[in-house]
């Protein structure tokens, strides 16, 4: 008597598994943007193909689902253009990753996007309200978002058609947007030790330090709120300063905290002064009077963070040739050297990354989008 063996039941999971990997093998084998050889392929499965590419094809990418990213996703959609959103982590993820009590410089108005309003409680918005607000955007005007999808390369395979590689799947699209940021590669101490598990170039909550001698690398406002915040919280805070005083951008209403705490020695600083070497127990600093070895439990190193430029060029983008390694894109458009491709945010600005805002770059969003919906829509 034969057996019968109940055939599994194909999940979604599985049809997507088809379109991201079966599909764009398909293409490629079948050199399917050969204009030539379409030609010879049958019509009706020239049209099933068509069919099938549509589902992983957009007129628009966006790549970064931060502010700004959400910004090119609501021009699209009030344009009538079809997008998509690719954000690697989660929604607006570099504001996550800011301090938990973290307070904006700006008003809650010049964090606005889309004409939506930002109301917050205080005079300036704090994180879990801005992280409210955006992802209230992205639910209230059903953003088309795709979280935790990181993009690896973006190609040219014939133009107007672009490729965007993730690690999920293969898309094409006319145009692509590029919204990256610069929050996610910190500049490091490149001191022996820095890759102990008590070094963090990021900071979230300062309860975590409490009654921790905790070391904290920098001036600027990050490296400020984490001395601040843990040293309430009863750490034992020491400042490391490559300068010879706290950051002139500093917040206007922190900056004079900190410096009272330092001169009453609540918070013991090294100014002129940079890290040596990190061990398990305690920190090397190189000061200007020699070497000071101090007992430690954690390192804060909060000394920057940087753009991935590598990115860009590895997309075929081209960099000013000086310190400040500024894109090259069409100052009216924000159309790069490559054709289709557009940059919009701090990205921009290439190294100089205090020159962009939220505030002063949700207009990109309105060039970039005017400018496809010319070319999609003459």
């Amino acid at each position: 008597m034969s057996s019968w063996i109940k055939p599994k039941k194909r999940s979604r999971e599985d049809g997507k598994l088809i379109v991201r990997k079966v599909i764009p093998w398909m293409l490629n084998t079948l050199h399917f943007y050969d204009p030539y050889y379409r030609l010879s392929v049958r019509p009706t499965f020239r049209l099933i193909l068509y069919l099938l590419m549509s589902i992983l094809h957009y007129p628009i990418i966006i790549v970064g689902g931060g502010p700004i990213g959400l910004a090119c996703g609501l021009e699209a959609k009030k344009a009538g253009l079809s997008y998509i959103i690719l954000e690697k982590g989660s929604l607006v993820n570099s504001l996550y990753n800011y301090p938990v009590n973290m307070t904006f410089f700006s008003t809650s108005e010049r964090l606005e996007i889309g004409a939506v309003p930002f109301v917050s409680n205080n005079a300036k918005p704090i994180r879990a309200e801005a992280l409210e607000y955006y992802r209230r955007v992205a639910t209230s005007h059903h953003l088309k978002v795709n979280l935790f999808e990181e993009v690896k390369e973006i190609k040219t395979v014939q133009l107007p058609l672009l490729e965007v590689i993730t690690n999920k799947a293969t898309y094409t699209a006319n145009h692509i947007i590029i919204a990256t940021g610069f929050y996610d590669i910190p500049y490091l101490l490149n001191v022996p030790g820095e890759n102990l598990s008590k070094v963090t170039h990021y900071y979230k909550d300062p309860h975590f330090y409490a009654f921790q001698k905790v070391i904290v690398v920098g001036a600027q406002n990050s490296a400020v709120d984490a001395a601040l915040e843990t040293w309430r919280k009863g750490a034992e805070v020491t400042m490391v300063i490559r300068g010879a005083d706290i950051g002139e951008r500093v917040k206007y209403w922190v900056r004079p905290d900190i410096i009272n705490r330092i001169k009453e020695g609540s918070i013991r600083t090294f100014t002129n002064s940079t890290i040596a070497a990190i061990r398990e127990h305690d920190v090397d600093i190189n000061t200007p009077e020699g070497i000071v070895t101090i007992e430690n439990d954690w390192v804060i190193a909060l000394t920057g963070y940087q753009p991935n430029l590598d990115f860009l060029k590895k997309t075929g983008i081209e960099l000013s040739d000086d310190e400040v390694k500024k894109p090259v894109y069409n100052e009216d458009t924000h159309e790069t050297n490559i054709k289709n491709i557009y940059l919009a945010g701090v990205i921009c600005g290439g190294m100089n990354t205090h020159r962009l805002f939220i505030e002063n770059s949700r207009e990109h969003a309105e060039r970039i989008i005017r400018d496809i919906k010319e070319k999609e829509l003459p």
